[in-house]
C-alpha cells in the first residue's frame, strides 16, 4: 500500500483537497486499495480552510513515514513564515519518502524548509516572481502546469494539483489507469507538465454564450481552415455584425482569436508527445510546419522546436 500523507495548515485552500479524489478513483480503478490518504496537520485536531470548513488531522510526528507527501497551499502564504517545527519535519520526511510536492503555493513552503534549493519549481502564477525573488537559488518556472524535479514535485495553481496527483498516479500504476480516472473525474484533457498555465480561451472571455459557442466550435474544428462566415453561421449572425460583436467581446478579431488557439493547440501537443512538427502543424490547422514556426515566434517569440526541448530538458 503506497501511503499518502497531506499536510494542512490553518487557511489552507480548499481546492488542495480535490486532489484527493484523485487518489480514491485510483482505487476503484485499480480494483485495490493501493492509495491510503491520511490528513496531518502541525499540532493534529481540527484545521480551518480559507473557506472556513474545518477538517479533522493527525499530528505530525518525527517519526511519521508516507511514502508520498503532499503540501497543501494557503490562500495568503506571505502573510506569515513557515513554523520552524514544521520546516524541520519537511527536511526530515523528504529525506525518507519516496516524493515530497507542494500544491499551488505549498512550493513556498517547500522553498522555506529549503527543498527546493538548486531545483526546477512552480507555483501559483500571483506568486511565481515573489518566491523567485525570496529564494534566488530556485529555477522558478512560472508558466508550468507542474515541475517533477527528482523526488521533488511542484505544482501550479489550483486545479493544476489534479494533474500533479494524475501524474503521481500515472508514474505509479499506469498510463492507462491514469487515464480511466481522468476520464471518471471528467478531466476535458489530461495536461502535461510543461504545458502553460493560461489558457488562450480564458484570455478572450467572451460575455455572451453565442461568442462562446463559435469559440467552441473554432476549437474542436482547428485542423482545418474555419473561416468568419462559417463561425458566424454557426450562430447564426452575418459575417459583419458577427465580426463586429466577436471583436467588442474579446478584444481580438476572429482570425486573431483563431490564431492563438491554434498556437496553444500547437503548443500543447508539442510539450505532451513525440509526433514531428509537420503532423503537429497539420493537426492544428497551420498550412506547413514553416506557416506554425512563423506563428510561433509572433505570439511566443521562439520556434516549436525550443518550446520541445524546453518540455524535454530536466535541467
Amino acid at each position: 500500500m503506497h501511503r499518502i500523507g497531506f499536510v494542512l495548515s490553518d487557511g489552507f485552500q480548499l481546492m488542495s483537497l480535490a486532489t484527493q479524489a484523485v487518489f480514491e478513483f485510483a482505487n476503484r480503478v485499480a480494483g485495490e486499495r493501493f492509495y491510503a490518504v491520511v490528513n496531518y496537520s502541525l499540532s493534529g485536531g481540527a484545521v480551518r480552510a480559507s473557506a472556513g470548513l474545518e477538517v479533522s488531522t493527525r499530528a505530525l510526528r518525527p517519526q511519521g513515514t508516507a511514502d508520498t507527501w503532499l503540501v497543501a497551499g494557503v490562500l495568503d502564504p506571505l502573510d506569515a513564515p513557515v513554523p520552524e517545527a514544521l520546516q524541520r519535519f519537511l527536511r526530515k520526511a523528504a529525506g525518507r519518502a519516496r516524493r515530497v510536492a507542494g500544491i499551488c503555493t505549498g512550493a513556498l513552503m517547500l522553498a522555506e524548509a529549503g527543498l527546493l534549493d538548486g531545483r526546477r519549481a512552480t507555483t501559483h502564477w500571483a506568486y511565481a516572481r515573489e518566491m523567485q525573488k525570496r529564494f534566488p537559488d530556485i529555477k522558478v518556472e512560472e508558466d508550468r502546469i507542474y515541475i517533477v524535479d527528482g523526488p521533488v514535485w511542484t505544482s501550479a495553481g489550483m486545479t493544476a494539483g489534479l494533474d500533479l496527483a494524475l501524474a503521481m498516479v500515472e508514474q505509479d500504476l499506469g498510463e492507462d489507469v491514469a487515464r480511466s480516472v481522468a476520464h471518471k473525474l471528467v478531466m476535458q484533457q489530461r495536461r502535461s507538465g510543461g504545458q502553460t498555465q493560461h489558457s488562450e480561451l480564458l484570455e478572450l472571455a467572451p460575455r455572451s454564450d453565442r461568442i462562446q459557442s463559435a469559440l467552441d466550435y473554432a476549437r474542436r474544428n482547428l485542423n482545418r481552415a474555419v473561416s468568419v462566415e462559417e463561425m458566424a453561421g454557426h450562430v447564426h449572425l452575418s459575417p459583419r455584425q458577427f465580426s463586429r460583436v466577436f471583436s467588442s467581446e474579446t478584444g481580438q478579431s476572429p482570425a486573431r482569436a483563431i490564431e492563438g488557439l491554434r498556437l496553444e493547440a500547437a503548443r500543447t501537443m508539442i510539450e505532451s508527445s513525440r509526433h514531428p512538427m509537420d503532423v503537429i502543424a497539420r493537426e492544428t490547422g497551420f498550412r506547413d510546419r514553416r506557416h506554425m514556426r512563423e506563428a510561433f515566434m509572433r505570439g511566443f517569440g521562439i520556434p516549436p522546436q525550443a518550446v520541445r526541448r524546453g518540455a524535454r530538458d530536466p535541467a
